[in-house]
């Protein structure tokens, strides 16, 4: 029995390592097998159902994809930052909004979003071109400031603008308060948060723009004579800050004719538009949304910090019943987010012209 026991146990150990050398063989003719090509048809009536079959590839060079898309993104913020802010366009449009009691058609500037700090005379020096086109009208859609400091400087280069002109403004949130520093991902992610900065001279800069031709409207309006006749001109404060007051404004229609009812309000929210369509205006012009900032090809605006939809974020759209809306991508920046993207900043002259051309 002892004999027996221990030639039954080394056949077994010896069956065992014929095995084991046959399993190690297989794996080894596994490896050497080619795992990327073609798939192969397998012999004919072979059963194996996973025969031939290729693994998929695996990318090269994940990092090198990664570094491009760093370089890209660079190359892109670099642009933003440092290009296309500073790379001033001057659009031009024509709107038929003249009522019949207009004798000629008007050419209009719209200036809007200057965010002027000290040092940017290059932005005043674009305003001054624009107004060299001859515009009969000059429009100023408020946020003009950064700081106190520039106050001189910017109610100086509007004034000359205007002169020989008729020239018409709004405020809004940054001609009362400064920027303040936030993270560029809340104009995305929480673009309805307010924050103020510093308290800027407002009066001095009202009383800068009156001196300087300006009729400056905040919840009034006025009467304005014009070379197409006269405007019917209202004026909202800006709703991004709650300044709007409706009630303050006598929203009755003027009872002779007039060329134009035009409405003004920094921020286009959707409750200062409906207001000036509820009442009949003919054309509405805003700032605020600076185009987007950034857009993407093919997209458009990500965001235009207000309830706009956001394809009307820029440029010349209806709205409402029967009025049109121009909204500016404005001139400049805020302090702490100097940049734009595939959004240069702009000026616009607008033709008006009567309804039924």
């Amino acid at each position: 029995m002892t004999g027996a026991g221990a030639t039954l146990g080394t056949a077994s150990v010896r069956d065992g390592e014929r095995r084991t050398r046959e399993l190690l063989r297989d794996r080894a003719a596994a490896v050497s097998a080619p795992v990327i090509g073609p798939p192969t048809r397998p012999a004919s009536g072979s059963t194996a159902p996973h025969a031939g079959r290729a693994r998929a590839p695996v990318p090269a060079s994940l990092p090198g994809v990664a570094g491009v898309g760093a370089t890209a993104g660079a190359a892109a913020l670099a642009w933003a930052g440092l290009v296309e802010r500073r790379w001033y366009a001057l659009r031009h449009v024509t709107a038929p909004v003249l009522r019949r009691p207009a004798t000629a058609a008007l050419r209009l500037l719209h200036l809007s979003d200057l965010h002027q700090l000290p040092g940017q005379a290059h932005r005043l020096d674009f305003v001054r071109r624009c107004a060299a086109t001859g515009p009969d009208v000059v429009v100023v859609t408020g946020d003009l400031l950064e700081s106190d400091d520039s106050i001189p400087e910017v109610v100086g280069t509007l004034a000359e603008a205007a002169r020989g002109r008729v020239g018409v403004a709004v405020l809004g949130s940054h001609d009362f308060w400064g920027s303040t520093a936030r993270n560029p991902m809340e104009y995305l992610t929480a673009p309805a948060r307010r924050r103020y900065g510093r308290p800027l001279a407002t009066g001095r800069l009202v009383d800068g723009l009156r001196e300087g031709g300006y009729t400056v409207l905040h919840n009034t309006r006025a009467r304005i004579t014009t070379r197409a006749g006269d405007l019917d001109v209202a004026g909202l404060g800006d709703p991004h800050v709650d300044h709007d007051r409706p009630p303050h404004i006598d929203w009755r229609p003027p009872t002779d004719g007039v060329a134009l009812r035009l409405g003004l309000v920094h921020a286009p929210y959707l409750r200062a538009l409906e207001t000036f369509d509820r009442h009949a205006f003919d054309l509405v012009l805003c700032g605020h949304t600076h185009g987007g900032r950034l857009r993407l090809p093919g997209i458009g605006a990500l965001t235009n910090n207000s309830d706009l939809p956001l394809r009307q974020s820029r440029g010349l759209s209806r709205f409402g019943a029967d009025l049109w809306l121009h909204v500016s991508a404005g001139l400049g920046n805020s302090r702490y987010a100097p940049i734009r993207f595939a959004c240069r900043p702009e000026a616009t002259l607008l033709d008006l012209v009567p309804r039924d051309l």
